[in-house]
């Protein structure tokens, strides 16, 4: 009997000691990565167009993280920040503060994932506020933590089995434009959909009750769905006008994937409190809430904390990540691949039926697949065969959305011409076979 493969080895010892619900959607193990290229234990090589979930904006293992990842371990790798401060997080702390949108003194805190970041954001608008509620959206995700499941939109398989659930949260429709919730067109619609926020507060919870909005730039796990120009501006002057303050989770947005460093940024829209994480440390456990002075100073002191929050090797990567998006003009590239993306991916559209919409922005883009385009039947199971068809011939791509119908791309912003093209030949070839 010949010996299994590493891949096949490492399957069976996973099935032995990691649990079941902590799934992984390929048998691929990795062994390096660097850029936009991966390879797994078989010496296989993948294009990325996943990045760790927009987590490797500035690439896989770029040399000038790796450095300052180094250089950090050598002096020390930990003193928690809460009992023996340091140099870099103060520093990073002040370089978000001078990037995050807003015209106004800002503070900032650490943690370790997005979903902290989710949680400590509504600690700070609740207690700031002394108000107990928070309004969230349809198709949200903002974690995985009670906090971050009460607030995310999608049952299964994210909130299934878990709740009961945080109360004082509300939850109204989203700027959906392909499926309008409410059964409109744009522009004709004069985005119903912000205007909705105002009845919201009357039928379902006061504004004088209500904490914060927090809301996604762009959904992200909920199917890319990117809200008209106008959107934002409105709802954040309704948030204003009645005292409630606007929460943006900019975990998957930020860092330069939408070809701003924020994505608030396309609309004008200032955030009281906003939430980084994914990129910020290039893979790094890191993530940031950043928010008005007057906000995040109101917490009593230890209030908001934790012991691994801003750890110095973390804070480092975060710090080498600006740098690179600095020296190597990172968001101009992310804007030039987010415009031969969007040539792409309508051409996508145009050459095959199945796709019913494009959307997202700068190299941001997602593909909603369909049954047909009349109907708008959710094709959830082509675009599983399509993930499958692309892995198979060496690239990593993700579905996502309520129905598990929407393709979407986050590679590295570093991504080569080359790998890009031969990436979309493989979408290309494997969109082909769907309607075969």
């Amino acid at each position: 009997m010949a010996s299994p493969s590493k891949s096949e080895a490492l399957s069976r010892t996973r099935a032995n000691v990691i649990a079941k619900g902590y799934a992984s959607g390929t048998a691929t193990y990795v062994e390096r990565a660097a850029g936009a290229l991966i390879y797994d234990v078989e010496g296989r090589e993948y294009i990325d167009f996943a990045g760790g979930i927009a987590v490797m904006n500035v690439g896989h293992s770029h040399p000038k993280v790796v450095a300052a990842i180094q250089d950090q371990a050598a002096k020390f790798t930990h003193t928690c920040f809460m009992v023996l401060p340091y140099a870099p997080a103060i520093d990073l702390a002040e370089k978000l503060c001078d990037l995050v949108p807003g015209d106004f003194d800002k503070a900032a805190m650490f943690i370790n994932s997005g979903a902290e970041a989710v949680e400590n954001a509504v600690k700070v608008a609740r207690y700031a506020s002394r108000r107990p509620a928070i309004i969230c959206f349809e198709n949200a995700f903002h974690g995985r933590t009670l906090m971050g499941m009460s607030l995310t939109s999608k049952v299964k398989p994210y909130k299934f089995g878990f709740g009961p659930y945080a109360p004082e949260i509300y939850r109204m429709p989203f700027a959906y434009c392909y499926r309008c919730p409410f059964g409109l067109t744009y522009p004709g619609c004069n985005t119903a959909c912000a205007d909705h926020l105002k009845s919201f507060l009357v039928s379902h919870v006061a504004p004088e009750s209500t904490a914060a909005v927090i809301v996604e730039p762009i959904q992200g796990e909920g199917g890319f769905i990117t809200p008209p120009p106008e959107y934002f501006q409105k709802l954040k002057q309704i948030c204003d006008d009645n005292g409630i303050l606007f929460i943006a989770d900019e975990i998957q947005t930020g860092m330069g994937r939408t070809g701003r460093m924020f994505a608030m940024e396309h609309w004008g829209v200032e955030a009281d409190i906003t939430t980084v994480a994914k990129s910020l440390a290039a893979g790094m456990p890191l993530s940031a809430v950043v928010g008005r002075k007057e906000l995040m100073d109101s917490v009593h002191a230890s209030g908001i904390g934790g012991t691994y929050g801003a750890n110095p090797l973390a804070c480092r990567a975060a710090l080498a990540v600006l740098e690179i998006f600095e020296t190597e003009d990172l968001l101009a590239k992310g804007q030039v691949l987010g415009a031969k993306l969007r040539r792409r991916f309508d051409q996508f559209q145009a050459e095959f039926e199945v796709v019913g919409d494009v959307r997202g922005l700068g190299p941001m883009l997602a593909l909603e697949l369909v049954e047909d385009r009349e109907s708008k039947v959710p094709a959830g199971d082509a675009a599983k065969k399509l993930v499958g068809y692309c892995h198979e011939r060496g690239l990593i791509i993700l579905a996502c959305g309520a129905y598990g119908n929407v393709i979407r791309v986050l590679m590295p912003l570093v991504i080569t011409d080359d790998q890009l093209e031969r990436g979309l030949a493989i979408m290309a070839d494997g969109l082909a076979a769907l309607e075969v």
